[in-house]
């Protein structure tokens, strides 16, 4: 079950994020200064002060709108890994992805979004992605479908199956070194570098396959709940279902129906 004043909450997770990403993250968008950049494990992981700020910030307020919930951040499980064992917790988690594709945020791309998933006895049971520019919001809440906020208005989403399953006429983005043989297949191949984005781009259809491999919650926990409830298909590539508090899980594969999963999958070498 979802939490029973779910409606409540989407409403101020939604207010929440609008407001860091106007306070913290879009003054820096452009503007970070010496200092205010540094990298993590290598060179391309990075994280900025807008990451550590916004991810305090949403964590406060988080936690008031919750009271007795547990937060675990992106930079604080980068800082202690072991705090990703309360995802199985039985009380109420919220995990946060400050600013999804730090790298482009970095570098001045357009491409980055705050992402929040609440889980429950280790179930994703609603999630965000908020686009700071826009000002627009995907939230999905299990059992009960997915909506997009902007502009005043909420629609819900559903994912359009294509009426051919002729791979040459979709679009897909394969991040998965085992899917190299898909990048022959389809029409196009794109790779936005945030997660967030690539979601966004599969509910609202102009992306119609992804394949996954590093499965981090913060990366995939809101996503592919939002995906599942706008009623796309994705699965390991083992075939179970994703969950976001398993550990060592890799090789995600996202599609508008199980049938084209099962085609793509098909193409790909066994693990």
């Amino acid at each position: 079950m979802t939490h029973p004043d779910s409606g409540r909450l989407i409403e101020q997770v939604t207010v929440a994020m609008r407001d860091v990403s106007e306070r913290i993250i879009l003054p820096r968008f452009n503007q970070l200064g010496e200092g205010d950049v540094r990298a993590k494990t290598s060179a391309t992981d990075l994280v900025t002060v807008a990451d550590e700020e916004s991810e305090i910030a949403l964590g406060l307020a988080l936690r008031e709108f919750l009271p007795g919930s547990l937060v675990i951040g992106e930079e604080a499980a980068a800082a202690n890994p072991n705090v990703l064992e309360h995802l199985l917790s039985e009380d109420y988690v919220w995990i946060i992805d400050p600013i999804d594709g730090t790298s482009n945020f970095v570098h001045g791309r357009a491409v980055f979004a705050v992402m929040i998933a609440l889980m429950h006895k280790g179930e994703t049971i609603m999630g965000w992605i908020h686009e700071p520019l826009e000002n627009r919001t995907l939230v999905g809440e299990r059992g009960a479908g997915s909506q997009r906020f902007g502009d005043g208005k909420s629609v819900y989403l559903r994912v359009s199956v294509p009426q051919t399953q002729n791979l040459e006429t979709m679009v897909a983005a394969v991040y998965n070194p085992l899917a190299a043989p898909l990048k022959t297949k389809f029409a196009r191949i794109t790779r936005l570098g945030s997660a967030a984005h690539d979601y966004w781009a599969l509910v609202e259809n102009r992306t119609q396959v992804i394949c996954y491999n590093r499965l981090k919650p913060w990366d995939h926990a809101a996503g592919a709940l939002i995906h599942t409830e706008a009623g796309g298909y994705n699965r390991l590539l083992t075939g179970e279902r994703y969950n976001a508090a398993a550990a060592n899980q890799a090789g995600l594969l996202a599609a508008p129906s199980e049938e084209i999963w099962r085609t793509v999958r098909a193409l790909i070498p066994a693990t």
